[in-house]
């Protein structure tokens, strides 16, 4: 069996261009946040409990854009609502913690829109939502697969 038709067996797209960069950025933010809430969670949980569950949150929705992204390709309505799942939470926590810092005694990966990570966490998904609108109408014009 070649590898074009394992993938396409498992539901695996190739991803290339703009979504494997995406992909790639997905999946490093995917780790690093995992690895930062469960230390975090597993370490000091009692010191910031909304903090680092939300972190962990931050880091599943990161896999879950990954995934997606790779078996379902951007121009799914799968990327289209985990990417806007992930701009509502960018965007409501990091609201909350310029508002109200008091709110969150230690950051989350969202905090401030994500200032601890360079504001990717903020940027990433409106990138992720240029890419996937991009796609939705190649494909509703049938020059996209």
């Amino acid at each position: 069996m070649s590898v074009r038709s394992a993938r396409a067996a498992r539901g695996e797209r190739r991803v290339q261009g703009p979504t494997a960069l995406l992909v790639f950025v997905y999946g490093l933010f995917a780790l690093s946040a995992t690895a930062r809430s469960l230390v975090q969670i597993l370490r000091e949980l009692d010191r910031a409990p909304v903090a680092y569950l939300l972190s962990l949150l931050a880091a599943l929705t990161y896999i879950a854009v990954t995934v997606v992204l790779l078996r379902r390709g951007p121009g799914s309505r799968a990327a289209l609502t985990v990417v806007l799942v992930e701009l509502v939470g960018v965007l409501t926590v990091g609201t909350l913690t310029v508002l109200d810092p008091a709110l969150f005694p230690d950051a989350t990966v969202w905090s401030g829109y994500g200032i601890g990570y360079g504001l990717v966490p903020l940027l990433l998904p409106i990138v992720a939502l240029a890419l996937i609108l991009r796609s939705r109408r190649r494909v509703a014009r049938g020059t996209l697969r």
